[in-house]
């Protein structure tokens, strides 16, 4: 993969820009947009401003737009149909339209298992909703020492009793991979529901819905290139039976059931791009045929991508294990690459985190700090009253320079505080 090329397909990364010399490490919050995305929105709004369902020209061409967008996302996610894409505003708001649908046929005893690795908008949700429902809640705790969830109890921790698991994917506080293909075979085993968080996952691994064999997966496309919105995939049967809560007018169909509303054409477009981006990288770098699918083009460039971001990663926490005082909170063991993704949260003795993200502000080095949403992460590692982590994740435009850059200032930076 040629990183120059790469950073040349992102705007804020090109030369002259006013960003141009900034370094984003605040990829897990959002990434920034590649050029194809932003074009594809830039010709929405021009070409295709018009609602769906009408005979004129405009209209016509939005719903080709429209339809491309979810057949995108649906070879993104390797979904059987396109109609199995629902896009909303954020991954958040989906997965309380979805709780609330699902909770509807759930009834007082029932249960529900959650994770201390989740992102809270994948426990929040469940967490009002058993509140509401009388439900009994469950939990798969994680080894703060391992960061890896403990599934030692899987088979008596989801019994006959539960009725659904809620899972993230990746943590977007540690990094880690989460076994979500075993998990979702128990609770399908016991004939449960299981709904995956794969918001940290999208932008570095291969999802494939069918294969995993869960019955929901959400993703953010802001964290994989695009703009500000949301995607939930769910098998079309479940999709079908489920009661949406819409206007009596909507579709009463997937997707449009739980697609409130008049959906943002614009954000679509922005969607369709990013899933192109992928695809592009593929037929650019990838070892791949020149008439292979989108979907073929599509996991050759998310595996390219992975490749040169696994080696960024393990220079980042190679670098930050020999800075006096820094702590690493995920996996650090070079041959386990494939178990977390390019996300690596850390704490330093007697620092602040927030002050270490200021003081790289001022390097123009953009990094988070505090729990980042991840209040079960946080407090289970028993930083919450250390104000959570200083978070630094890699993309596939960052370059070893930059990691290099990050890891002498922050070890200069440090040593001015002693």
């Amino acid at each position: 993969m040629d990183i120059d090329t790469v950073r040349a397909a992102f705007p804020a990364m090109a030369k002259g820009a006013r960003s141009a010399n900034w370094i984003f490490f605040d990829n897990p919050a959002g990434t920034q947009m590649a050029g194809r995305s932003i074009e594809r929105m830039t010709r929405a709004m021009i070409d295709t401003n018009a609602n769906l369902g009408g005979y004129f020209e405009t209209s016509v061409a939005a719903q080709a737009m429209v339809d491309d967008a979810h057949q995108a996302m649906a070879d993104f996610l390797n979904a059987a149909d396109r109609r199995e894409v629902i896009f909303g505003q954020n991954m958040t708001t989906l997965t309380f339209a979805v709780s609330r649908a699902i909770g509807r046929d759930l009834k007082a005893g029932d249960a529900i298992v959650l994770t201390r690795m989740d992102h809270d908008a994948n426990v929040a949700p469940w967490l009002m909703l058993a509140e509401d429902r009388g439900l009994e809640v469950r939990w798969i705790d994680f080894d703060p020492k391992t960061f890896e969830l403990d599934l030692s109890h899987l088979e008596t921790t989801i019994d006959e009793k539960v009725r659904l698991v809620a899972v993230g994917y990746a943590s977007n506080v540690t990094g880690t991979i989460n076994d979500v293909k075993r998990i979702a075979a128990r609770a399908r085993q016991i004939g449960a529901l299981s709904y995956i968080d794969a918001v940290q996952f999208a932008p570095h691994r291969v999802i494939d819905v069918q294969d995993l064999g869960c019955d929901f997966l959400v993703c953010s496309a802001y964290k994989f290139f695009g703009p500000h919105h949301g995607v939930l995939w769910g098998r079309f049967d479940l999709l079908q039976a489920l009661t949406a809560y819409k206007v009596r007018a909507a579709s009463n169909t997937p997707p449009g059931k739980f697609e409130t509303g008049t959906t943002s054409r614009e954000a679509l477009a922005g969607v369709l791009g990013a899933v192109e981006h992928y695809a592009w990288l593929g037929q650019s770098f990838g070892n791949i045929h020149p008439d292979a699918t989108r979907r073929e083009r599509i996991v050759a460039g998310i595996e390219v991508a992975d490749r040169y971001e696994r080696g960024l990663t393990a220079r980042l926490i190679a670098g930050l294990s020999k800075i006096d005082g820094v702590s690493i909170q995920g996996i650090v063991d070079p041959g386990a690459q494939a178990r977390r993704v390019p996300t690596v949260s850390v704490t330093i003795d007697g620092v602040d985190p927030a002050d270490v993200a200021k003081a790289m502000a001022t390097e123009g080095i953009f990094l988070w700090h505090g729990h980042n949403y991840g209040l079960e992460p946080i407090r289970r590692l028993g930083l919450a009253e250390r104000n959570g982590v200083v978070r630094i994740g890699l993309a596939h435009y960052n370059t070893q320079a930059e990691v290099d850059f990050l890891l002498a200032t922050l070890a200069n930076w440090l040593k001015t505080r002693t």
